[in-house]
């Protein structure tokens, strides 16, 4: 995979680069409320810049239907981008139509230029191969060469990340460098222990990466909503908890692999309960309950790990040599149910070991609980991708990058 470091070398002058980022930023309104995906991204915009490229950024934003929707406008991040770069930011109001042309067409050297929302064009995600193509021909329209730097979509076969790369010369990005490098560390010549904590709602969602960690890592800590259905398949009861009983069967045989594999899998002891889901707007008071994992009332449901958990986990990741979280353990964005996400992230912090936050909902509440980024071995930009990534999945994004 060629790098831009390579490309830096060759030379960029007055070239017209298209960087593919990932700017899925969460919007209240026009408001940013995260801008991390917009920072990862500022090492390969500025050296491109620096570099004396018209470099051209573009990106997805949520999931419109295809056709332009102002709620998923990416004005907001390239405003943003400026702010950060210093710089003005030109700003196309269409993907590849007149504004995207003229807008390329006036920068100068040096220059940068976000085109609007690349999902409000349907080739984007087609699932037909010629209409994506097409689409893809015609981004290739408005650059020379191609640089990868959008990590949280490599997992996606969409015409900016899987057939645009084909149709220029290309390089992966600092931000796709430096994940990949990460993720190498978590699959290939792991340093032990190698302890991985799941969270998050659904356990559907962490099943292929549960597979193969079975087989990889030495502890497995899980909580979140997930938990519940781990729980009900040792037969204890839930309560009113997040469920996904058509699942039971699958952790089951999860459970008994992990013990004829010698893989400790750890799950609560206690939890906070409540007998409803809290209000995330006004946080309001949450009335928490905590109750031993295997006795939650009928009538109440898990929100977050209990104060032993919480001590227990940290113990279980003191000793690790390597760790990679996904997921948080409760719901993280209520002050009432954030302390198991943040006795987690406050361990991974505490511990010697190489940790790798996992992206998504992991790096949000990182940031939200005001956990110092840069204290952590590595945060992704890219939570979905990680998990396909080590799942063993071939990501479409990567293997467009590949020479």
């Amino acid at each position: 995979m060629k790098t831009i470091d390579e490309l830096l070398t060759e030379g960029v002058a007055g070239k017209r680069v298209f960087v593919r980022a990932d700017l899925n930023v969460p919007l209240d309104g026009g408001t940013i409320t995260d801008d991390g995906r917009i920072r990862a991204v500022l090492p390969t915009v500025k050296a491109l810049a620096d570099a004396g490229a018209k470099v051209v950024v573009a990106s997805h934003l949520g999931r419109p239907k295809g056709a332009p929707d102002p709620a998923f406008s990416l004005a907001p991040a390239a405003a943003r981008m400026g702010e950060l770069l210093g710089t003005d930011v030109a700003f196309a109001t269409d993907t590849v139509g007149d504004s995207a042309r003229s807008t390329v067409a006036g920068l100068a050297d040096g220059q940068v230029a976000v085109i609007e929302n690349l999902r409000f064009n349907a080739g984007e995600t087609a699932k037909d191969d010629a209409e994506r193509g097409a689409f893809a021909d015609r981004l290739a329209e408005l650059a020379d060469v191609y640089v990868g730097d959008g990590f949280g979509a490599v997992h996606r076969k969409h015409a900016s990340v899987f057939d645009l790369p084909a149709r220029l010369p290309h390089a992966a990005g600092h931000l796709i460098a430096t994940e990949v490098g990460v993720l190498k560390k978590l699959t290939e010549d792991v340093k032990r222990p190698y302890v991985v904590a799941l969270g998050g709602s659904k356990v559907s969602d962490k099943l292929a990466v549960i597979d193969q960690l079975l087989g990889k890592a030495d502890r497995l800590l899980i909580g979140g909503g997930m938990v519940f259905t781990f729980l009900k398949a040792k037969g204890y009861e839930v309560g009113a908890s997040l469920l996904q009983d058509d699942q039971i069967p699958v952790v089951q045989e999860y459970i008994a692999r992990a013990e004829k594999n010698g893989v400790e899998l750890v799950l609560p002891v206690d939890v906070l309960t409540s007998t409803g889901f809290p209000d995330l707007k006004t946080k309001a008071p949450g009335n928490p309950n905590t109750v031993a994992a295997d006795a939650i009332p009928a009538d109440q449901l898990g929100l977050d790990i209990g104060p032993e958990t919480r001590k227990l986990y940290a113990s279980k990741l003191a000793d690790a040599a390597t760790v990679f979280w996904n997921g948080p353990m409760g719901v993280f964005e209520h002050p009432d149910y954030a302390e198991g996400t943040r006795a987690v992230a406050q361990a991974l912090l505490d511990s010697p070991a190489f940790t790798v936050v996992g992206g998504g909902d992991s790096a949000a509440a990182v940031r939200l609980l005001g956990f110092d980024e840069n204290a952590f071995g590595h945060i992704s930009t890219g939570g979905g991708a990680s998990l396909e990534y080590l799942e063993g999945k071939t990501l479409p994004g990567l293997a467009a990058l590949e020479d």
